[in-house]
């Protein structure tokens, strides 16, 4: 059921809003009206359609109720209001979905953490393969990737591999690629031809400003170390790689990629999206109508996601998607059409548990 009031509520605010931005508030200020601006807009544009349907549909009703109508205005007045129950009713769901609660962190970049996991070095290529196949899809986007932190597998691949994908929207876009992907194929120093299973995992974290976490200096500790490359060859004798010490949660982040004064900044950048992160969970679990199964449950130890090599297909084991265009998909390529419909399946939950709470 579409409240009006919040609806008027809504069209007050975007007023408001373009009355302050022309006003020409200070350049922080207007970064943030144009930032709430541009997320009601689309809001506002189905509201007034579906105020416009619904005065379209009171004038077709007066019509039909004049006893001075003739005919030919009447025929006319009925295939308005038919159409105008129609627009209503297809406003109504788009709306519905418009008006569900946002995820505060939808717009922020992300931190995307990828592990091998069981299977040795297939597991460090596979790590690999997923890495890339979301570089691919970030610059697809125009999203920038900085390689925050890795470990190279001993054949290939990383054991771990860290990353900050920079853009607008990221983190709603690949905040559910959290969990485990599974990959089933023959390895190439398998001279069987015998199909193996390996595992990687996959964290996505929402960047976090310093205005969303605070952190004091008491409370981290930070070690230099020479950095290492794969085989534990040092990459240079100086002390560059850091590691950071969050000493209340016990949170260790480390980064070894650029100078001593980049990776502290790097490892800085990973602790404040994990503690951001930790305290998005926590709060999760502290609603009452959290609700096991759903897709953003965020749990990372949950099998999500299965590659078949030899079959050619994907399947998301959350919402049963299956597709047989698996090299596509590792490529980067059509990585949308699985994410269009975790969003969907999330928007369509989150849709029915409102509705059982009116």
């Amino acid at each position: 059921m579409i409240v009006d009031e919040k609806l008027e509520q809504l069209l007050a605010r975007h007023s408001a809003i373009e009355t302050e931005m022309a006003a020409g508030p200070d350049p922080e200020q207007y970064v943030k009206l144009a930032s709430e601006h541009s997320e009601l807009s689309p809001v506002v544009e189905k509201i007034r359609e579906f105020q416009e349907a619904r005065a379209n549909l009171e004038g077709a009703e007066e019509l039909l109720e004049d006893a001075d109508t003739d005919a030919e205005m009447r025929e006319l007045a009925e295939l308005e209001r038919e159409e105008a129950k129609e627009k209503i009713a297809t406003c109504e769901e788009q709306l519905k979905f418009l008006l569900l609660p946002k995820d505060a962190a939808d717009d922020k970049s992300a931190i995307l953490e990828i592990r091998a996991g069981t299977g040795g070095s297939e597991a460090a290529l596979f790590a690999g393969d997923l890495f890339r196949m979301y570089e691919r899809h970030a610059a697809d986007k125009g999203w920038k990737v900085e390689v925050m932190s890795e470990s190279a597998g001993d054949v290939g691949g990383y054991k771990e591999i860290i990353a900050s994908i920079n853009g607008r929207g990221v983190f709603a876009r690949l905040k559910f690629e959290s969990g485990v992907h599974r990959v089933q194929r023959v390895p190439e120093t398998e001279s069987g031809g015998r199909v193996h299973t390996s595992a990687a995992t996959v964290a996505v974290l929402p960047e976090a400003e310093d205005i969303d976490i605070e952190i004091r200096n008491e409370d981290i500790r930070i070690d230099t170390m020479r950095a290492s490359g794969a085989g534990g060859q040092h990459v240079n004798t100086t002390d560059s790689a850091v590691r950071i010490t969050h000493l209340p949660s016990g949170i260790v982040v480390t980064s070894s990629e650029k100078s001593q004064h980049q990776n502290r900044a790097f490892a800085m950048k990973a602790l404040r999206a994990k503690l951001f992160d930790m305290e998005r969970t926590r709060a999760d679990q502290e609603r009452a109508d959290a609700r096991k199964g759903q897709v953003g449950s965020g749990d990372r130890s949950e099998r999500i996601r299965t590659y078949n090599f030899p079959q050619g297909r994907m399947t998301d084991h959350r919402i049963n998607l299956t597709l047989y265009k698996l090299e596509r998909l590792i490529m980067g390529e059509g990585l949308d059409e699985v994410i269009d419909a975790l969003i969907t399946d999330f928007q369509a939950s989150q849709l029915a548990a409102m509705e059982e709470d009116e």
